[in-house]
Formats: C-alpha cells, sequence, structure tokens
C-alpha cells in the first residue's frame, strides 16, 4: 500500500515538474504563457491515472508472479462508489488458487490448501481443504476438523459441490 502511494505521489510530481517545465520553456522560447493551472491539473489527472493503473494491474501482476503448477480456482471483483470507473469495468480484488504440486492424495480423497491471495493483504492465507473427488465433495479442515489416515473425515461434514467445480477438478485432475 505504501508502495502505491508513493508511485502516485511521484507520478504526480513527474507531471507538475514537466509542465513547470515546459511552461517556463515554452515563455523564453517560443513566447508561449501556459496557464498555472494546468501544473495542478497535469499532477491530479497523473495521480488518479497511476491510481486507476495500479488498481487493474496487481491480477495481473499476481497471475504472472504465480509458480508453475499454481491454478487460479476463483477470482473476487469489486464495484464501488467512490470508484466510479469500476461499475463499467469491475476491478479484481481477491482470488483464490491451488498450487498442484503440493496436492495429496489418499485413494479418493485429495488433500491440499486453498492459497487466498487479497488485493491490500501482506500476507496469502492458506486454507487446508479436502476433495472428495468420486463424491463431488469439499470438507475445510479447519475448526478441529481433521482428514484420518483411513480417508474418513471427523469433526466435520463434507459439503456437496456442483458439477464442474473447478476447486475439484483442479485437486482431483490437476486442472
Amino acid at each position: 500500500m505504501l508502495n502505491d502511494f508513493m508511485t502516485m505521489l511521484a507520478g504526480g510530481a513527474f507531471a507538475a515538474l514537466t509542465v513547470f517545465a515546459l511552461r517556463h520553456a515554452g515563455r523564453k522560447l517560443a513566447g508561449l504563457d501556459l496557464p498555472r493551472w494546468l501544473m495542478t491539473a497535469a499532477a491530479g489527472l497523473t495521480m488518479l491515472g497511476v491510481t486507476i493503473y495500479q488498481e487493474y494491474n496487481w491480477f495481473p501482476t499476481v497471475r504472472g508472479g504465480l509458480n508453475d503448477g499454481v491454478k487460479i480456482v476463483l477470482t473476487g471483483e469489486d464495484s464501488s462508489w467512490w470508484r466510479p470507473w469500476t461499475y463499467a469495468a469491475p476491478i479484481t480484488t481477491r482470488l483464490m488458487a491451488i498450487d498442484t504440486n503440493k496436492v495429496e492424495r489418499q485413494g479418493d480423497i485429495a488433500r491440499t490448501e486453498f492459497l487466498l491471495f487479497q488485493r491490500w493483504a501482506s500476507v496469502v492465507q492458506a486454507v487446508p481443504v479436502a476433495f472428495d473427488c468420486v463424491a463431488g465433495a469439499r470438507a475445510d479442515l479447519i475448526g478441529g476438523t481433521v482428514l484420518a489416515a483411513d480417508g474418513t473425515l471427523q469433526g466435520g461434514q463434507w459439503v456437496a459441490l456442483e458439477n464442474g467445480d473447478s476447486g475439484l477438478n483442479i485437486a482431483c485432475n490437476g486442472g
């Protein structure tokens, strides 16, 4: 977040300095007199543009930085009134992925972790899950829920998934 803020400020300062230099060079060389408000407008528009660019560039940057074998299960998009452009093109602010290299199989049960990425979160959360590949179900292995060595679930319940669930497909078939 601090990096985004510093980049936005640097962009605004660069735009203001560029207009300042053009104002003075234009006055001396061509006799042009650019209005004073142009420096402030250029700085403000540049800061807004840099901020919008960073918002939309987060997801492609994270996706490009994922290791081989990490497959995206689900993305979450966001629109809000203080960012009116997001109603036309929502911003991806969250994603859930599975590292196919870390899937453990016990017969028909696949055990892995959901990797949860969020725009302003500094760490990636890992949520352990198990998939019953035959029954098409998932169990979150949190809050005392464990998967026994024989593949039975203790302390929780299997949740039936819809046909074609991407998490089930990635965990059981590799994607």
